[in-house]
């Protein structure tokens, strides 16, 4: 079988190549691709070369082993169907919906134990969200918002905007968000956010801040989450939480890097500030969680939400580099942009 493959082969430059796929060895299956999702925020470091050269790209995920290096294959979320099974492997396994964590290529060689099975009832535009959906998930794990909160969330991108969905499911007092991009701010307040506010406009924290009252005493928010991507915007989050709150930071600035004022309300204000990243749980919650139980919780969270709806954009994976270009000239355009794969490929 023929397969066109995505790679990143220089800062704002992408190439297809075509190649041959064997069929399934012993304890394989051959995965047909439906779908896949580029992840605005980490394909876009890559995409811009912002990405620091060297760094393991993800050692816990067999597909993305090696480092951060031109040419580069990437990419995490992917949907497909298993058309051919290797010898030893349970036939039910033939024409089973698969998510997987894969870069973006038309058809792959894989082991069963690199695949979750896509559970009935759930579409592939939902299912190719699911590291989406478990980033947000661990967000809120991560950050464990209490009743009668008042949070903050910065950054309405696809991770953002799920982590927003969560927290309106949640008896929180408030839900302020902020995000640059009008077409975020819209779907931020459909999917509950109580304020969506422009951090760009004049007086825009004292106008959160007006949201997150909290106390009379200390206002501000109980909790923020810093999912903008934009390494200023830590500054934001700080600004707009109250006193001994928490700042739960997910992004991933990669090689940017901006000044932070932390010698002034930081320092007397006893923020704390949380690392939160995907890839791992936190020590103290794997006495009780494994990542097969997150998955459990995510795709209940993908059936409630409904994720797809965010999709604003798709293009044959033929056409990749317009999708890229899109998205680094034209953000305020985008939430979510998927690739589409001919099946006769």
């Amino acid at each position: 079988m023929r397969r066109l493959s995505l790679r990143f082969t220089a800062p704002g430059k992408v190439a297809l190549v075509e190649s041959s796929v064997a069929a399934p060895a012993a304890g394989q299956v051959l995965v047909q691709t439906r779908i896949s999702a580029i992840s605005p925020g980490t394909e876009m470091l890559v995409y811009r070369g912002q990405v620091p050269v060297g760094m393991a790209v993800d050692d816990t995920l067999p597909s993305l082993q090696g480092s951060f290096t031109f040419p580069l294959a990437y990419g995490y979320s992917l949907v497909g169907r298993v058309v051919q099974v290797g010898e030893g492997i349970d036939p039910s396994w033939q024409d089973r919906d698969v998510f997987s964590f894969h870069p973006h290529e038309g058809c792959f060689l894989a082991s069963p134990d690199e695949l979750l099975p896509v559970p009935t009832g759930i579409g592939p535009e939902d299912a190719v969200l699911l590291p989406s959906m478990e980033t947000a998930v661990n967000f809120l794990m991560d950050g464990r918002p209490l009743i009668g909160e008042q949070v903050a969330v910065l950054g309405q991108g696809v991770v953002g905007l799920l982590t927003t969905a969560l927290l309106s499911r949640m008896p929180v007092a408030s839900l302020v968000t902020m995000d640059a991009l009008a077409l975020r701010r819209k779907a931020s307040l459909d999917l509950g956010a109580t304020a969506s506010i422009d951090p760009d406009q004049p007086n825009a924290v004292s106008r959160a801040v007006a949201h997150l009252q909290g106390d009379r005493d200390y206002p501000g928010a109980d909790l923020t989450y810093e999912l903008s991507g934009n390494p200023a915007a830590l500054d934001t989050a700080v600004a707009v939480t109250g006193f001994s709150g928490r700042v739960v930071v997910g992004s991933w600035y990669g090689t940017k890097k901006a000044p932070l004022d932390f010698g002034g309300r930081f320092h007397r204000s006893r923020i704390q500030l949380i690392s939160s990243q995907v890839s791992t749980i936190a020590p103290e919650w794997t006495g009780r969680w494994t990542k097969s139980r997150r998955f459990d919780t995510v795709w209940k969270m993908l059936r409630e939400v409904r994720p797809a709806r965010l999709v604003t954009h798709r293009y044959p994976i033929a056409e990749a580099s317009k999708a890229y270009q899109l998205l680094d000239e034209h953000p305020e355009e985008t939430i979510q942009v998927l690739f589409t794969y001919d099946e006769s490929v």
